[in-house]
């Protein structure tokens, strides 16, 4: 808990109470207006504790992932020594090796008609750039 009363934190609690009262203030002010008359200020009488809402949950997440980050995770117990011609230690579960993929290119022959009319229609755009579209004689 002593993780939560740095000068940091303490600038949290206090701006997340400021803003929480002055939210709820605010809202508080829009109910009053639209009993005065005002018929948009019940939107914003909704909105105003939505937003103190959703600064309580930001608050309170990030005082839940300061404690969680400071707590002690338990320590590894170390494996016990390979003796001569056995098998070689296993890996751990959590840590795997990434896997590579080689891509084949395609074969010199396989092209397809319609790819290659596509890109002779790119290469005539390229060729002619104030061109539209439209313009293509093929």
């Amino acid at each position: 808990m002593k993780r939560l009363w740095t000068p940091a934190w303490i600038a949290r609690h206090v701006a997340m109470v400021v803003l929480v009262v002055g939210f709820l203030g605010l809202g508080w002010w829009q109910v009053t207006r639209a009993a005065g008359g005002n018929a948009l200020s019940y939107g914003y009488a909704i909105e105003w504790p939505v937003f103190a809402g959703f600064v309580v949950f930001v608050w309170w997440r990030e005082v839940r992932h300061t404690l969680r980050k400071g707590s002690p995770e338990p320590p590894a117990t170390p494996a016990p020594p390979a003796a001569a011609g056995s098998a070689p230690p296993t890996r751990t579960p959590g840590v795997r090796r990434p896997v590579r993929v080689t891509r084949r290119p395609a074969a010199a022959g396989a092209d397809d008609g319609d790819l290659a009319d596509y890109n002779r229609y790119l290469s005539w755009l390229n060729a002619n750039p104030g061109a539209r579209p439209g313009d293509y004689p093929g």
